[in-house]
């Protein structure tokens, strides 16, 4: 060891020790899988040191097939918990159309998620074409089913349903097309998710007869899923949560508070087991939580770890946390759902947002409810402007197809992003994001997200900027009808660009007529639109 490596080995050893231990209530056991030592330690204070790779900032663009077995019955997100809340949407489709949840639970709908017409490599290719520059995937979700060939966990996509490695296959189609892979893991949660599995039926003909959450291995003797034990998937061997009756006091204790039955040391270490066995098989580049922070913090150390683990093994590594502190936002990389902020936030940070559910909802299809190509740009667009990154979902039937107006999504956003693409990719922000009447506005999160109603009634006044080192970007968010546009923030003597603007091009179509006045830069856009969305100025700087 040099002199300059032991002094760093020295200094990093001292503000080792300088770290107070977290007091866990539940830490993990690495009998199985061993968290990689290295660079990072299991603290805030160490991971900080990690930052959010260049590269991600350059991406700006990735979609996500957040896909699995809740695909099934097309009811939706979450359905494999509310087909167990009686007198919902969700169980009373299930219970029409398959069975009573005591006796048909959604155990029983894991085989017939047969992926019979899913082509990972096509799919992959498409979603290159649309200007996607990461791929996401769903590892599991709170259903607590693995979508690869788990060593941990039985109930996984190899073994029952599609009888495929659904990781593997994923994560060689986007190795093939050149996209980095991430990774989402949901399943920590299954603990709280599945309560409603413990109910019964108070109403009706079969009121008071248990659901199958309560079942066990020894159950399975005669039946099509012998030798496996239901609650390796329900995980509800444990007592219900303070007000597990009242559906929405899951939200209230997603943090492991307000009541929680917390989960056992065994839980935690299967959830810590399974993912570090895929991130090891799979090696993504980027893992998303779907917790707040970090799996079970604060009161297990199973997502410091798995954290600890990802870094030390991949210097490219980037993780997803949602409601972080701003400590905890120089460790990881903020994912805001469904929303964002209303102004530049100094590090990077993704919004993560669907065309229509999480999870296939046939009602959305049959309702028109998928949003717009010309929305997702719009949303895209101001994200970019702020420093963030856009995740979106475009979501799978469960045989591994996307439906004609899915299609009719892609290609429209293909065509935007195929003129226009310059301006998103590798920018960076610029003085201030935008101008216009939403950038004005006061627009308040919700649990640091599920804000993204503020793009409706979005007009040609509302205007995005963001730059390269050469050119500076300005995109309205919709055409201006009598083709006359006025970027106010380009006004003569503005702070932010002193110098006299020369020359504007229309990506897309070519030199246009502008010019500097007291009010803005005026420009004129021909008569005929050059795309069915967005005109985006490049300015040279």
């Amino acid at each position: 060891m040099n002199s300059k490596t032991f002094l760093m080995a020295a200094v990093a050893s001292v503000l080792t020790v300088a770290v107070p231990a977290q007091d866990y209530s539940i830490s993990v056991s690495e009998a199985h899988e061993t968290m990689l030592r290295g660079t990072y330690e299991p603290t805030w204070q160490s991971l900080s040191r990690h930052q959010t790779p260049e590269w991600f900032r350059d991406a700006k663009f990735g979609i996500w097939a957040h896909w699995g077995p809740q695909c099934v019955e097309g009811s939706g997100d979450w359905m494999a918990r509310s087909m167990y809340i009686e007198g919902t949407r969700e169980y009373k489709y299930h219970a029409e159309h398959y069975g009573h949840p005591s006796e048909v639970g959604f155990k029983d709908i894991l085989p017939l998620f047969k992926a019979e017409h899913w082509d990972p490599d096509r799919l992959v290719e498409r979603y290159k074409r649309c200007g996607a520059h990461y791929f996401f995937v769903l590892g599991n979700h709170h259903d607590n089913y693995d979508l690869w060939d788990s060593k941990y966990q039985p109930w996984n996509s190899k073994n029952i349903g599609p009888k495929r490695d659904i990781l593997a296959e994923w994560a060689a189609a986007a190795k093939r097309h050149g996209l980095p892979l991430g990774i989402s893991f949901h399943a920590d949660h299954a603990w709280l998710f599945y309560e409603t599995a413990q109910r019964y039926d108070q109403n009706g003909g079969k009121a008071g007869r248990y659901y199958d959450g309560h079942l066990t291995k020894a159950d399975g003797v005669g039946k099509w899923w012998e030798g496996l034990d239901p609650q390796q998937l329900y995980a509800q061997n444990h007592p219900m949560s303070e007000r597990s009756w009242a559906n929405s006091s899951i939200h209230g204790q997603w943090e492991w508070g307000e009541g929680a039955c917390l989960p056992s040391q065994e839980y935690v270490t299967n959830f810590y087991d399974r993912t570090l066995d895929a991130i090891n098989r799979y090696e993504p580049d980027l893992i998303y939580y779907d917790a707040t922070a970090v799996p079970f913090y604060p009161i297990s150390d199973a997502g410091m770890k798995i954290t600890t683990h990802f870094y030390n093994k991949n210097p490219r590594a980037v993780v997803f946390g949602k409601i972080l502190s701003e400590e905890q936002r120089k460790a990881i990389t903020w994912d805001v759902e469904r929303g964002a902020p209303n102004e530049i936030v100094p590090e990077p940070w993704q919004t993560c947002n669907c065309i229509g559910g999480w999870h296939y909802n046939t009602s959305i299809y049959e309702g028109g409810g998928y949003k717009s190509a010309a929305t997702v740009v719009r949303q895209l667009v101001d994200i970019v402007s702020k420093n963030g990154n856009l995740l979106l979902n475009i979501p799978l039937r469960a045989d591994g197809t996307y439906d004609e107006k899915e299609a009719a999504v892609l290609d429209d956003l293909e065509a935007w992003m195929t003129q226009n693409g310059e301006s998103i990719f590798g920018t960076r922000p610029w003085a201030i994001f935008g101008e216009g009447p939403v950038a004005e506005k006061t627009i308040k999160m919700n649990a640091q997200g599920f804000n993204d109603g503020q793009y409706a009634g979005v007009g040609s006044r509302d205007i995005r900027f963001n730059q390269t080192k050469k050119h500076l970007y300005a995109t309205a968010l919709a055409w201006p009808e009598d083709g006359r546009l006025v970027v106010r923030s380009l006004r003569k003597g503005n702070p932010y660009m002193k110098r006299t603007i020369g020359s504007v091009w229309l990506l897309g179509y070519g030199k246009l007529r502008a010019r500097q006045t007291d009010q803005g830069l005026e420009v004129t856009l021909p008569a005929q639109p050059c795309n069915k969305i967005a005109p985006v100025l490049r300015i040279n700087k």
